[in-house]
């Protein structure tokens, strides 16, 4: 009777009428409990339902009936595989190969179970051994090569998964599994095609989805990694980590707004998300929303007090809108962190806030160390080209302060001496200056969409000799370029006025007033003295044909206009208490500033009233274009410079339309450039030795109109005449400077200091 009980649920197991069969074998167990078949197929059909559990135990009392049943062995094995008991499972795939050695099945599952339990090469033993016995096996060939990646050997895996592809051309599995080896093998755009074959061939596939747009944004194709996330995130909305991604891709898109909104979803569904809310904070930084962005930068450090830059970030937050409140314990917090060695805060953001040249070498040489890089490009080759070979990196080919400043030179550099190449990684832009700019070299690449490896390795391609980082540490910025040293003479110079800390970057070009001798030691480079100033600037700065009137720029009819249009955040209370002194000092003069945000206005005018100066003396003029802020600077009598992040570009612009600025010298670098420019152009009298001076200075001139008329018809005459804006006497030596570099590298000579001469 049982026998025909069984053939009967066997047919009914075959036509998947699984609840009937399962019915018929509970009949024949109700007569005989012990009966083998009936156990271990009633076990197999509740895997089949789903019912692993009760599945497991079912075949577990059909092996205790026959302990020598390998296939009963060999599904139980299975099953403890999917309930995840990896080390019964392979006790059970070992009693089915001792049975059976040449179980193809049971060794290749145990090799699956090996190779989760991190036992990698009892894995691969026995995937070796199926590929033997089954060349054929496609399965075989792909977890074999799961073995070796775990194993650390990528090169030989990605063979084994090119067995497995040639056997099965459409193994999603393994198209996606390829893609690992390749990305050990540092092959990333071979990694991403295989991605998207992954893709293709299971377009709904989260893994796969989710895998290729990592690597999109890692290799900054933003915007398809965007498309990406979105595919992915239409499977799995909830998913908080996807969320965030979007948002970074977006990020690098200049797309703050989309950005924002993904950010919002990311910590929406994962309220404890700190990276999400650290990119949440740093797009409303970037939107200038800072009171909304301090508020994240709090949560934070709430959730990771220690996360790296947050607590500087939160500190430039009030610093961007001139809160300083909390400035004497903010300045004590950098002061121990940087001390302690803490990523505290980045090096640009010090600037406006150290005092000290060695915290800015510290400062920098922590953030260098989160650069750090493999073997390098350059190895020792020596060029041999007819002309020096110049690469220019910027983000910064755009309206920006340093392109303004750098555009003649690019075109007064001598093509029979130096082949000029520009890197620009930043934003696309239709401007002018960009246009000029491209149009004055030799060769421009356009790497915005390229990684770091990509850019660094084009610079050893077309064997570079001097690689020049316009901006170090400013925003935009990718130090991880150079940091892969592709070519022999690295060099820091204009956009960040500070040391990068760095042993991969040779020289910084400086001058006398920036770094006196006995500061070489808080610079890593070597530090190369160029004769007049180190800015370069451009003698075709284009101004405004007309000059607005006083009540058009928002200033009263008469008195004193002191001004300064550094960026708000520059103010520091010791030069804004000198400032009001000063208005207090002058009747009837006011402070012209420049208006970055409203926050910041309305600080600013409180911090005046509480100094006793009426807050309407304080006059803001809203940004406006390039031409149009020279012209207007005009109106200035006498710009008063900030300490200690002093005027850099705004000097020079002031300079150039003929208004005088007084500077003092600080202790670092940033706190002397003013000091520079000022020498650079023949009026060293304006540059003083303390603040005392400098408000005295100040005064003086405010007072005395024929003093200041005489500084005014001085400047007006050394613009035309001095060194600070011939563009083309400042290539001259910034060329004597490349090419003594270069001369020093091709006699073996190891970087080290040096001065230019002057030209006679």
């Amino acid at each position: 009777m049982n026998d025909t009980v069984l053939q009967n649920a066997l047919r009914l197991r075959r036509a998947g009428k699984f609840a009937e069969a399962a019915q018929l074998y509970s009949e024949v167990l109700r007569s005989d409990p012990r009966h083998f078949e009936a156990l271990h197929a009633l076990g197999i059909l509740h895997y089949q339902s789903g019912q692993l559990e009760e599945a497991e135990r079912l075949i577990g009392e059909a092996i205790v009936v026959n302990p020598g049943a390998a296939d009963a062995l060999y599904n139980r094995a299975s099953l403890l595989l999917k309930l995840n008991r990896l080390d019964d499972a392979v006790q059970s795939f070992d009693r089915a190969i001792t049975l059976k050695p040449d179980y193809v099945e049971a060794l290749g599952n145990r090799g699956s179970a090996l190779l989760r339990l991190g036992r990698a090469q009892e894995a691969l033993a026995d995937a070796e051994k199926v590929t033997i016995m089954r060349p054929g096996l496609a399965q075989g060939w792909a977890n074999q090569a799961g073995a070796l990646l775990a194993l650390n050997r990528p090169a030989d895996a990605l063979a084994s998964y090119d067995r497995a592809l040639a056997l099965k051309p459409d193994y999603a599995q393994v198209w996606k599994d390829r893609a690992v080896s390749l990305l050990a093998l540092d092959r990333h755009l071979d990694a991403l095609a295989a991605l998207d074959r992954a893709v293709e061939l299971e377009p709904k596939n989260p893994e796969s989805l989710y895998k290729r747009a990592e690597l999109q944004l890692w290799l900054k194709r933003d915007t398809e990694a965007v498309l990406s996330y979105e595919t992915f995130l239409a499977l799995e909305p909830g998913h908080a980590e996807a969320w965030n991604l979007k948002g970074v891709a977006l990020v690098q898109l200049q797309r703050h707004a989309e950005a924002l909104a993904s950010f919002d979803k990311a910590v929406s569904l994962d309220p404890g998300h700190s990276d999400a809310w650290n990119n949440r904070a740093n797009v409303l930084f970037e939107l200038k929303r800072f009171e909304e962005a301090g508020r994240d930068y709090e949560r934070v450090l709430q959730l990771v007090p220690d996360l790296p830059y947050v607590e500087g970030f939160l500190i430039q937050c009030r610093m961007r809108v001139c809160d300083w409140r909390s400035l004497a314990d903010d300045r004590h917090k950098l002061y121990a962190g940087l001390k302690a060695g803490k990523r505290i805060i980045d090096p640009q953001g010090n600037l406006a806030i150290s005092r000290s040249p060695e915290d800015q070498l510290e400062c920098a040489r922590i953030f260098m160390a989160d650069e750090a890089a493999g073997p390098p490009l350059w190895r020792g080759e020596r060029y041999s080209h007819e002309r020096i070979r110049v690469a220019y990196l910027t983000a910064d080919f755009r309206p920006h302060p340093v392109a303004f400043l750098i555009a003649g030179v690019f075109e007064h550099h001598d093509r029979d001496r130096f082949e000029t190449i520009g890197i620009s990684f930043g934003p696309g832009t239709e401007s002018e200056i960009h246009a000029r700019i491209a149009a004055g070299f030799e060769h421009f690449f356009d790497v915005r969409s390229a990684g770091d490896g990509e850019v660094a390795a084009l610079l050893k391609r077309i064997e570079v000799d001097v690689a020049v980082d316009l901006m170090a540490f400013t925003e935009g910025c990718r130090p991880a370029i150079l940091a892969q040293r592709p070519a022999p003479i690295q060099v820091n110079f204009l956009g960040f006025p500070g040391t990068m800390g760095a042993a991969h970057i040779d020289y910084i070009l400086a001058d006398r007033i920036l770094i006196p001798d006995d500061q070489q030691r808080f610079y890593a480079e070597r530090v190369v003295y160029l004769p007049d100033t180190y800015q370069a600037n451009d003698s075709r700065r284009r101004v405004a044909q007309q000059t607005p009137t006083r009540a058009e720029a928002g200033l009263p009819d008469s008195g004193f206009v002191f001004c300064c249009f550094n960026n708000n955040y520059k103010i520091m209370p010791e030069m804004f208490d000198i400032w009001m002194r000063l208005l207090r000092k002058v009747e009837g003069s006011v402070l012209w500033l420049l208006q970055d945000n409203a926050t910041a206005v309305a600080n600013l005018r409180r911090e005046a009233q509480a100094r006793g100066i009426a807050p309407e003396r304080l006059i803001f003029a809203a940004r406006t274009t390039p031409a149009e802020h020279l012209a207007r600077q005009r109106l200035g009598d006498l710009f008063l410079d900030t300490s200690p992040y002093a005027a850099h570009t705004t000097c020079s612009d002031a300079l150039w339309v003929g208004l005088p600025v007084v500077t003092y010298l600080g202790p670092t670098f940033a706190a002397r450039v003013a000091g520079s420019l000022l020498h650079a152009v023949g009026l060293p009298e304006l540059v003083t030795a303390s603040p005392g001076e400098y408000e005295a200075l100040a005064s003086h001139l405010a007072h005395d109109a024929d003093a200041l008329a005489a500084v005014k018809a001085k400047l007006a005459h050394n613009r035309h005449t001095h060194a600070l804006f011939d563009t083309a006497r400042f290539t001259r030596n910034l060329e004597k400077a490349f090419a003594r570099m270069v001369q020093q590298h091709q006699s073996a000579i190891p970087p080290q200091s040096f001065a230019v001469e002057a030209e006679s």
